[in-house]
Order: C-alpha cells, then structure tokens, then sequence
C-alpha cells in the first residue's frame, strides 16, 4: 500500500529505510563503548577530565556553551549561553537573570575549584513562577546531552564474579555482567594503600588542573564483590580486575542514571528509604542476611544520583527526617543507608522553594546545622522589560498560535506584569513607569547610568514580590480562548482579562495591593494609547517623498538663516527672507524652545557639513530627532485632509476611503497588524481625535 503527498510516493518500505538512514550506528557504538580496565586506564591517561568529580562537569557542561559580555549601567556582566541556547530545550530558555545566574555559575565553579561550597547544599530560593524549576531542569537535560558527547564522556564499571576463562573465551553475556549500583568511577578500584604512589605515577609532569585525583571508596556490593575476588586471587589485585568490564556511561533522567528527583509526599507514604536504598525481603532468602549487600537494593535517589545531580523539589516542605539526610550528603559526601557503613557520593545536591518554606526555616532554632550548610541563591522575577516580552514570545507566537495577536499585545502584559515588581523609586521627578524604562535601556533626560545603578541599590525587595509570569500567561490563553471568533486579540482583550483575574486571585492577599495592580493597569493602558496615536501618525506622515520635500524645504531655510543669506522663490524668482513659520513649526515638535532654535539650526549645519567631508550625503533618516519633528510635522498638515475622524461618524467619501486604506496598508505592513487589528487601531485613534484629544509623548 502506497500513498502520494506532494508529489512523493510513500510506503512503509520507503518510510523505514528512510528511518534506518537517519540513525547514526556509530555514534551509537561510542556512547555503548565496553572495555577492559586497562584500556580505561589508557583513556584517562590521555584526557584527565574524564575523572572530573560532579561539580567539575557541571561548570564544564555550563562554560562549554561560551559566554557573552555585557555592560548593565557601567557593570560589566557575563551572559552564559547555556542558560538560553536553543539547542536543546527551547522551551526552557532562560531570560533576563544574568546577575542570579552568575552567582549560581560561580557557586559551580568555586566548588569545582575544592574551595568549600563542594560541601553545602545548592538553595534557589524565590517567589513563585520565577524560573527556579526551570533553571534545575535545565542543568539536568544540560548534563544529559553533555554526557553524550566526546567533552562529557565518564565511565563506569560491572563485575563478573564466574569463571574468567569464561569472559577470555567472550561466553559472557551481557546479563551475566552485575553492575555497579552506583555508577561509581572505575578509579575507585585501586586500594586506598596504593593510591598514592599509583597518583604519583600518573600525575607526574602533569599540571595542576591536570592532575587526578581520586576521592571516595567503594559501595557495599562493590566491596563485597572485590573482598571476594581478592580471596579466591590470593590477593593478586592484577588478577581480580580481569573481572572488570568498564563501560561508558550515559545521564538520563528516566533511566535513573546520574540524575535523581525528590519530591514532597504524603508523610504515610514517604520514608527516608526513598533517598538512601531499602532492603530487598525476596533475596534475604537467597543470602540469609539483611545486612548481606546483595539483599540490598541500593537505588535511592542519593545512589542513582552518584556523579550527577539530585534535585530537592520544594525541599523545606520536607519532612525534618529527609532534611537530616542532607546533613552529611553535603558535608561529608556521605549517605547512611540501613545496616550499612556510610556510603561515599560524588553529586550535586540542588534544592528549590518559596519564601513563606524559608522563612520557616529561618524561624526554626533547631535546623542551624541545615541553615549553615546551604548556600542560598535568590532567583527573582524579571526586571526589564524586553527580557518579559520574550517568555510570552516564547509561548505565543505564529507556530504555536493560530489567533493573530495584534502588536504590543504581549508587550503590554509584560509591561503590567513588570510593574508590579517594581518597588516606587525615592527620586520624587521618577515614576515608576519612566524607572521601568530607565531599567530596559531607554535614556531619559537627566538619568545616567550612575542613576539606574543608585536605582537598584536602594531597592530592598525588587523582584521578590509582584505577578507571577503565570499568571499572565493564563489570562493570555483565556483571551485567545474568548475571543477566538474575534480572529485576533489585542491589548485590551488581555488588559481586561488581567483585571479580572484579580479578584480570585489566590496569592493576592492584601485589598491594597489589588488596588495598586488595578491603578498600574490605568497606567498601561495611557502609554498603550500613546503608543498607537504615535504608530497611526507615523503611518499617517510615512509619504516618503513628502517627508524628502518637507525636509529639503527646512534644510534650504536652515542654510539660510544661518548664512544669514536669503531664499530665491522658484515661483516668483524674487529673493525672500528664510521662512521661520515653517521653520519653528518642525522645530517645535521636539519642543526646541525658542531660545535654542539658533544652537539647533548650526548642530543640523555642522552634521550636514561633518558628512560633506566625508564624501556621504545627508539622510533625515539619520537624524532621530529631525525624523520625528517632520513626521510629526507632515502628520499635522495631513490629518485634516484625510479626515480620520470621520471614522467615528460612519460617513466617509471614496477620496478619504481610499486615504484610510492606505494608512491601513502602512499599519499592516511596517507595525505587524493585519486587517481587522488596523481597522481597529484607527477607530480608537479616530475616536481619541474626535475628543479634540491630540496630545503626543513622540
């Protein structure tokens, strides 16, 4: 059976050795790769990283992404790839924590260095919906794919307790091979009592950060197993390690290897055994002990974790008993499973929770010992404003969205959203909108970067409190949802969504902050007015010739007047004075006051001039201000002519139709709306115009 799509002719034949094309067998054959200890040996001997302890291949995993510097009010800051590359989980990119972040990287690396914080427990503490999940996801499917490549490969060891005649005749099978229940490194094969002249050895010539160094003993069951081997070998260690078949090993968080995942039960249901392994009742038959380490399943997510990453969801919801655990898990590197010595770990220990969870802990006498043991790390909300655009972005956008989504729909939750984090600044000429964009890069008068830095120091709790990015994203999915047979939504569909959630909103507990949430939302809704009246003036004044001439008309007068020559009418060919009406006319619509008109007019000459000698030729596109002022200007003389109040009535000829269409046209095509959000756009312009409302903050 065959079927034709597109011209190509399909069939289960064609489809599956399509399929079978696009495995690589290769790359499949070195992440499987088995070999005997020596040629382990012989591997590590050539590439030391392989021997890297846990903390070391997680900052190795996050720096081999690269990283890109940044200057944040006259601060010189690192942005880590890792945290955003959309290699793997897009979805899980991060945006706008490059302070937190960087605290969290240099945690990493002080403890890859042995400088201390190798012995404390990871703690990202934050309010709810602030990516504190996602970070930790993310480094877990980071060492996922890294173990998978040539940089990240580390290895593990099974034992083979037959006959070795057996494995030198490859009568082995792979499930005659018992493996290690912890996925210990196959270093920690070598007694401790030979360790330091076998290091000697093998780091000799070496550098510093080349040298090897092997920490931890062996498991219980690998214990047993070389005890045994050492007895029926008269201690011969050479002949006991032919029992050894070293393996690479793969992270995976399904599979339970090198990644673990704790999380809060019920307490009936939940037992400490879950971290440290519990016993297996069907083998104590077999061996006759519960103390036997065969008849112990050593799979807690402590054991599973070994060389990797556990991760404490919620941990200070907890249960003090599991909290004990992590005592000398992070200490000593050491887990107590029952009837057991303690077992050496190799692991980074992450936990994550919310504010009322650690306050909790701050407030009890009796967890000093956990409290001095963590490092706390606070992941707040996003600040600046382009970085919340961007996780909206990231879920609402043209592959994942059907609903047009009208322009600065997503740009004005965001904005709310912000807003509500922010705390009031103490300069009393700031609001807190102009402070929102001071912190998103725009330059206001009278603000220098020493300003944005004074700004942020004085806050005390900014971005530990406000809107969750949840629940906007809620209210975004609810609009889409309602007005679905709208065709599009627009900001005011989500503004209105927003300030209805508020009343039931669960983690709004004050009468005042939901009336200050609702007074931010008025302040949105202004600057998204503006914002349109600006988007339909451009498109009204975007007549490119008409700008060239308007702005040919002004330079020639400019040149002028600060000549002090006169103009030759083209018409009459009389010479007349500069026309200054014209003149003060643009120049008043970037508010030049009268008094600097002069100081203006030059700084256009000398610019003119300055590209003269250049060999360029002046461009008002160039100019930011002079742009703005004959936009503004040209919108003025147009208006009237294309009547857009008349949308209001209803009444409208065919000439100003045709001028409406065309104003359209521009909207759809230079701002992003399509035919319905642009005939919309206009109506609410037009009705703002027609209330004589004509004010612009351009």
């Amino acid at each position: 059976m065959t079927t034709t799509v597109n011209g190509t002719t399909l069939s289960g034949t064609s489809l599956l050795q399509f399929a079978s094309e696009l495995q690589d067998q290769k790359h499949f054959q070195q992440l499987n790769w088995t070999g005997t200890f020596e040629a382990y040996l012989d591997i590590v001997a050539h590439n030391t990283k392989i021997s890297r302890n846990a903390f070391q291949r997680i900052y190795d995993m996050i720096t081999s992404y690269g990283t890109e510097e940044f200057i944040d009010a006259k601060k010189r800051l690192f942005r880590y790839k890792f945290f955003f590359d959309e290699s793997f989980g897009g979805d899980d990119a991060i945006f706008g924590l490059e302070v937190p972040l960087m605290r969290l990287v240099n945690f990493f690396k002080s403890a890859a260095q042995g400088y201390g914080t190798e012995k404390r427990v990871l703690l990202l503490h934050g309010p709810v919906g602030s990516s504190k999940s996602t970070i930790v996801r993310r480094l877990k499917k980071g060492l996922e794919q890294y173990t998978r490549t040539d940089d990240g490969a580390l290895y593990t060891y099974d034992w083979y307790l037959g006959d070795i005649a057996d494995v030198e005749a490859g009568r082995v099978k792979d499930n005659d091979w018992e493996p290690c229940p912890m996925n210990e490194d196959p270093l920690h094969l070598i007694p401790i009592d030979m360790r330091g002249r076998f290091l000697t050895h093998l780091n000799e010539g070496r550098s510093p950060e080349e040298q090897i160094n092997i920490v931890g003993d062996l498991c219980p069951v690998c214990r047993y197993n070389f005890r045994e081997l050492m007895r029926r070998y008269d201690g011969d260690w050479a002949q006991a390690i032919r029992h050894i078949r070293v393996r690479r090993l793969i992270f995976s968080e399904q599979d339970r290897v090198g990644i673990g995942t704790f999380q809060p039960k019920d307490e009936k249901n939940q037992d400490s055994t879950e971290l440290t392994g519990d016993i297996n009742y069907r083998k104590i038959a077999v061996y006759g002990s519960d103390s036997d380490p065969r008849a112990f399943n050593f799979d807690g997510e402590f054991n599973i974790a070994n060389r990797g990453v556990i991760e404490f969801i919620e941990m200070l919801k907890l249960d003090v008993a599991f909290l004990y655990d992590l005592l000398g898990a992070s200490q000593e590197h050491r887990i107590k499973s029952k009837k057991f010595a303690q077992t050496d770990i190799d692991e980074v220990i992450i936990g994550h929770t919310n504010e009322p969870e650690y306050r909790r802990l701050e407030n009890n006498e009796f967890m000093e010992a956990l409290k001095d043991r963590t490092v706390r790390i606070d992941i707040p909300y996003v600040t600046r404003l382009r970085d919340e655009i961007k996780i909206y972005e990231r879920d609402f956008n043209k592959k994942k969205v059907r609903v047009h989504i009208a322009p600065h729909t997503l740009e004005m939750a965001a904005m709310w959203a912000v807003l509500t984090r922010l705390e009031e600044p103490k300069k009393a000429n700031l609001t807190l909108l102009q402070k929102l964009k001071l912190y998103n890069g725009r330059s206001l008068p009278g603000f220098t970067d020493d300003n944005i830095k004074e700004l942020r120091k004085e806050a005390q709790r900014e971005g530990m409190e406000g809107i969750s990015p949840r629940y906007i994203q809620d209210k975004i999915s609810n609009a889409l949802v309602r007005y679905q047979e709208e065709g599009y939504i627009n900001p005011f569909m989500v503004m209105n969504e927003l300030e209805n959630g508020l009343k039931n909103h669960a983690l709004i507990h004050s009468e005042d902050d939901r009336k200050r949430y609702r007074d931010l939302l008025s302040v949105v809704r202004d600057e998204y007015t503006e914002i349109v009246k600006n988007e339909v003036q451009r498109a009204i004044s975007a007549d490119e010739e008409a700008i060239t001439r308007l702005c040919g008309n002004y330079i020639d007068n400019v040149k002028a007047y600060t000549q002090r020559e006169k103009l030759r009418n083209k018409y009459t060919g009389q010479y007349e004075e500069p026309d200054e009406r014209l003149m003060r006319s643009i120049e008043e619509k970037i508010d030049i006051p009268d008094s600097r008109k002069d100081d203006f007019r030059r700084e256009i000459m000398n610019y003119i001039g300055a590209l003269a000698i250049e060999g360029k030729t002046f461009d008002y596109r160039t100019n930011e201000r002079l742009h703005k002022a004959l936009e503004l200007k040209l919108f003025e003389d147009q208006k009237d002519s294309i009547k857009l109040t008349s949308l209001v009535s209803r009444v409208i000829d065919k000439d100003t139709q045709e001028k409406i269409d065309v104003v359209k046209s521009r909207l759809m095509r230079d701002f992003g709306y399509n035919e319905q959000s642009a005939t919309d756009v206009l109506n609410y312009v037009a009705s703002i115009f027609a209330r004589g409302d004509t004010r612009s903050t351009y």
